[in-house]
């Protein structure tokens, strides 16, 4: 259907078009540190927080976002440490899962967001389940792409590396993980190992605006240790599916099949915890929502749609 007669049927059929909200990049005082972040899409609608991974920032959204905020508000922030946020130095600020969840949670509760649906991806999973933690009263829904909380979702290789990680701060070994901050790594081994022989499907704005703030030797050093944190996350997956099984959040797992880092195994694992979890396993990495940002979003529009009318029907019972 061309778009002028796509156009034509909405109008007939008195369908408004979600057409995107200006994104605006913004900042916010958090502890005394400045944390930036991406807002789209009008504050009275329901309320959509993205949660990066590694090596990224809120730009691994920069196209969602669009395609979310006519419908959704829409906040997407830098963590401590990352992108535009302040970095403060690591040799006086031991950079943990903890402090990162500090500063989000500081933000949401600096905007004065009240409820929100909370979306994680990588990082954005032990940020995501702390911040929950402190405040499940204020989570809508849960949408999960490649946000791993169970062994299942780790392969024995991956679950070695991080503990000889955290266990192992030998200069030798701490060096040895200087390499995957590296260029060639961020390239080759994070946003192009998925995608053999479909390259051109991955922008290479991703990785040049990623590797712009690991310049330094002392941002290196910020996502160095929080390598070095990352098996306590995996020491507080029990708390975390207790948190599921207790809360049974409305969920969406949209997880790229083919990341050979947080298996689709992972993805499935969530079912054990909550059943009536939404589950689609798509044809993309771990990097899916940069490979199929506008499948990741119908799937959220028809997901949170039924989310809604659900809370709407509750309301009316009551």
């Amino acid at each position: 259907m061309s778009l002028f007669l796509s156009i034509a049927y909405s109008v007939a059929f008195g369908q408004e078009l979600p057409w995107p909200a200006k994104t605006y990049y913004r900042y916010q005082e958090v502890e005394g540190k400045q944390i930036f972040f991406r807002e789209a899409g009008d504050p009275s609608k329901p309320t959509i927080v993205l949660l990066h991974g590694f090596p990224s920032s809120s730009h691994t959204y920069r196209e969602l976002i669009p395609l979310l905020s006519g419908t959704f508000h829409v906040i997407a922030p830098d963590y401590l440490g990352s992108g535009y946020s302040d970095h403060p130095d690591p040799d006086q600020t031991a950079y943990s899962f903890d402090l990162l969840a500090k500063y989000v949670s500081g933000l949401i509760a600096g905007l004065g967001i009240e409820r929100y649906t909370l979306y994680m991806q990588d990082f954005g999973a032990p940020v995501g389940y702390r911040v929950m933690l402190q405040q499940p009263q204020r989570i809508d829904a849960l949408i999960v792409q490649n946000a791993n909380a169970y062994l299942d979702g780790l392969t024995s290789a991956r679950q070695a590396f991080f503990r000889e990680a955290n266990q192992n701060r030998s200069a030798e070994n701490t060096a040895s993980l200087y390499t995957f901050v590296g260029r060639e790594a961020i390239i080759h081994k994070q946003y192009l190992r998925d995608v053999k022989g479909k390259e051109s499907i991955m922008s290479p704005d991703s990785w040049t605006h990623d590797l712009a703030f690991l310049q330094t030797d002392k941002d290196k050093k910020i996502q160095v240790q929080l390598f070095q944190d990352y098996y306590n996350n995996i020491q507080a997956y029990p708390k975390w599916q207790a948190f599921l099984r207790k809360q049974q959040p409305p969920t969406l797992i949209v997880w790229g099949k083919n990341d050979p880092a947080f298996i689709a195994e992972g993805a499935r694992a969530y079912l054990k915890d909550i059943p009536k979890a939404e589950l689609h396993l798509i044809d993309a990495g771990h990097f899916a929502v940069e490979e199929k940002p506008v499948e990741i979003a119908q799937y959220i529009h028809g997901f949170l749609q039924k989310v809604v009318k659900q809370a709407h029907e509750a309301a009316k019972a009551q």
